[in-house]
């Protein structure tokens, strides 16, 4: 039996691991082509040959704070698969701490990727998915942006953090509002405590408080959210899913 992408091609940035390396997995299992995007060229061929079969897939070594990498990148996933169905803005960085004596470069580091990155990729993949949604049996594209229980509930240390995934859920409604009539669907996947390699970024002291904060609960997998991201882009053509939040049972905000 066909998957029920055959046929799409889907781009997926920070896939060399956590939600995005599961996020391909999943899409690739339901026939998805790939184009597999991240900093860690080494982790995207190994996942590449892990997916293997009859799935199509790209890799590209890719910065998505640089423009002209990502139009680069979006350009190469178009004339190799020849179209662009689905675009999953998942890099991203978490680097929590007080406001008062931050380092100021882990600010600029969370801005430019967690919402300037995902503003290029998004701009740069616009015709080719306004292309996709206008053709081929599906008539509809996606797009799926990952931002974070950070993106509804402010938490004191998480400040900047905050404020990028704020950002994210409001141009992903800005966003699914231009493009209604178009087909052109938008989902915020918002994840709430998951093992991801996301945390160990920080500082030791920041990892510490971390540890404390979800200590005695059964924290989410990145094949949780991959199953999100999937539910989300799977639905018939008159169903858009906007916001999926997901959380452990256990955790309380």
């Amino acid at each position: 039996m066909a998957g029920r992408l055959e046929g799409t091609v889907a781009l997926v940035t920070g896939a060399s691991s956590g939600i995005g390396e599961a996020t391909a997995l999943a899409l690739a299992a339901q026939g998805s082509a790939l184009a597999l995007a991240a900093r860690r060229r080494d982790r995207l061929e190994a996942l590449a040959s892990r997916i293997g079969g009859d799935v199509k897939v790209q890799v590209h070594e890719t910065d998505v704070t640089d423009e002209d990498q990502v139009r680069r990148m979006v350009e190469l996933t178009v004339t190799e698969h020849g179209r662009l169905d689905t675009l999953v803005n998942n890099a991203g960085v978490m680097l929590l701490g007080p406001i008062e004596g931050a380092p100021t470069e882990e600010w600029r580091r969370m801005v430019n990727l967690n919402l300037v990155g995902l503003l290029y990729c998004t701009h740069a993949a616009l015709p080719h998915l306004l292309a996709a949604a206008a053709s081929g049996q599906r008539g509809v594209a996606d797009v799926v942006n990952v931002s974070s229980v950070a993106g509804r509930v402010a938490r004191r240390d998480s400040g900047v953090y905050n404020a990028t995934k704020w950002g994210v859920v409001a141009f992903t409604e800005s966003f699914r509002q231009e493009f209604t009539t178009r087909h052109l669907r938008a989902t915020v996947v918002e994840p709430g405590a998951t093992v991801t390699e996301l945390a160990f970024q920080n500082r030791q002291e920041v990892l510490e408080q971390m540890a404390k904060n979800f200590a005695g609960i059964e924290m989410l997998q990145s094949e949780d959210i991959a199953n999100a991201v999937l539910y989300a882009v799977t639905q018939p053509r008159h169903v858009s899913v906007n916001e999926i939040l997901v959380r452990p049972t256990e955790q309380e905000r």
